[in-house]
């Protein structure tokens, strides 16, 4: 099943910890992991934070900033956000196409604004305030739920089938073949429900299972490989290991 890395951690950066919980057995369909992110001092430099591609949807928690919450996506390639000297967010990562854009546009990149849109975001925000992370999961899976009842998220027949088939797809053709859909129906689906074409999708399937510690299933061969890790990430796949744990 698809396991994504949303994020890197600086291996020279010790006093940041980063806590993932699976959801409640029947979220595991539309939510991949709650997370927590948070210094437990004041650095002496600003944090660079390391998004990796994925094609998840995130409803970021400011726990420093209660007005500060959001619901975003990331691109095909990796992005740095600076998060500052001290910070503390709780997210929800949504599994890719579980989102439905229609209902409720995510931004795109760093959650760092108050929130304006019609969901009771600012007002659950505020109401983690003082909660353990372990204490806090029960309100964001109220959240998911009342969600999933608005139909704002719901499992993705057509992701879901990509991710159980994931062994058997090296192309988009065989993506394709696995959904039932002919390449035009995956397209205007995929794009439409996750918004990447079905390239792009399986660019970030690869650097997602590679990160893993999967085989490099996919590619042609190993230079083919860290040519694209190196586009998509920054850095060569030796260089990545050694700055980042994931």
């Amino acid at each position: 099943m698809y396991d994504p890395k949303g994020n890197a951690k600086d291996k020279a950066v010790q006093p940041v910890e980063f806590v993932e919980a699976e959801p409640p057995a029947h979220l595991r369909g539309i939510v991949h992991r709650f997370l927590e992110l948070k210094t437990t001092d004041l650095l002496d430099d600003d944090y660079r934070f390391h998004a990796l591609p994925d094609a998840c949807a995130y409803v970021v928690f400011d726990q420093l900033n209660r007005d500060i919450t959001g619901v975003s996506k990331l691109r095909a390639e990796s992005e740095e956000f600076n998060l500052g000297r001290q910070f503390h967010f709780v997210n929800i990562r949504f599994l890719p196409g579980v989102w439905q854009s229609n209902q409720a546009e995510p931004s795109y990149g760093m959650v760092n604004a108050p929130y304006l849109g019609e969901l009771p975001l600012a007002v659950l925000n505020r109401g983690l305030a003082g909660l353990s992370f372990a204490e806090q999961q029960p309100l964001l899976v109220g959240l998911v739920e009342q969600l999933v009842d608005q139909r704002i998220v719901q499992v993705n027949p057509v992701t879901d089938r990509i991710f159980q088939h994931l062994d058997q797809i090296n192309s988009v053709a065989e993506m394709a073949d696995v959904c039932g859909l002919s390449a035009r129906q995956l397209q205007r689906t995929l794009k439409r429900s996750t918004g990447f074409a079905p390239h792009d999708f399986l660019k970030v399937l690869r650097l997602q299972q590679s990160l893993n510690g999967s085989d490099t299933w996919s590619y042609a061969d190993q230079s083919h490989f860290i040519h694209s890790f190196r586009k998509a990430t920054g850095y060569t796949p030796g260089r990545y290991a050694r700055k980042f744990d994931v």
